[in-house]
């Protein structure tokens, strides 16, 4: 299981939300690139990323933070936030960028999913972020009435391979993630399965590796020390 330590940018700032909330947001770090140097040491293959701004805007906001992280670390960054068009996965995966997510476009374009998965294939992942089961959407702040796992599905006929879950009401609230929802929905399609939202202490990360996740994103726990993040690599096997 890939252990993803997580970078939120707002304002240019490195900080983590509760359940989602933007007035929530709080600064974790004194600034990106430091904080992925040090996710690195502890032996990080992978880091993701959002542009909370870009979310809620629909637009790129905070790339060039992005691009230098790739640039400066050796770090693979997946990156979501802001992602809306054919043109806006061209710019960063032509820049070093890994993996986009594609989250708010998934629910009202899947066309443009099928289109970029045509042709990034795995470069291309979708968030599904959900509040009681529904997905929200434009950074948590539009509510929709569509299922996640008919979503799952749906993306999933359009042949996307990863799926990043969040459970909104877990997020940045160290109380464990919603473990029934993510056995659900990597129960219900083929897709790799990454875990988001309510990551706590070692327990949760060795439960998830053994309900057969293929990664999991680890925020909050790390900043404020509840997660020794070499640990969590260690544990994870990846």
């Amino acid at each position: 299981m890939i252990i993803l330590p997580a970078i939120d940018i707002k304002g240019g700032q490195c900080v983590r939300l509760f359940r989602g909330d933007m007035n929530t947001a709080k600064q974790v770090a004194s600034d990106p690139l430091t904080a992925a140097r040090g996710f690195e040491q502890a032996g990080a293959k992978w880091l993701h990323t959002v542009d909370l701004d870009g979310a809620v805007s629909g637009k790129r906001v905070n790339a060039d933070i992005f691009i230098s992280l790739a640039k400066e670390t050796s770090l693979k960054i997946e990156l979501g936030g802001g992602i809306r068009t054919m043109e806006d996965i061209d710019f960063y995966l032509s820049n070093g960028i890994e993996r986009v997510i594609l989250g708010s476009v998934a629910l009202k374009d899947p066309a443009l999913v099928k289109q970029a998965v045509e042709k990034y294939g795995e470069r291309i992942a979708v968030g599904i972020d959900a509040k009681n089961g529904k997905v929200a959407a434009e950074g948590w702040v539009q509510d929709s009435e569509i299922d996640y796992i008919d979503l799952a599905k749906q993306m999933e006929k359009i042949g996307v391979k990863v799926i990043i879950f969040t459970d909104i009401s877990k997020d940045g609230t160290l109380m464990h993630p919603n473990f029934q929802q993510l056995q659900a929905i990597n129960t219900a399609v083929s897709c790799d399965i990454i875990a988001s939202g309510g990551v706590t202490d070692i327990e949760d990360i060795k439960l998830l590796n053994r309900m057969g996740m293929y990664g999991t994103i680890c925020g909050k726990a790390i900043y404020n020390g509840n997660l020794d993040l070499a640990q969590a690599i260690t544990e994870g096997g990846k």
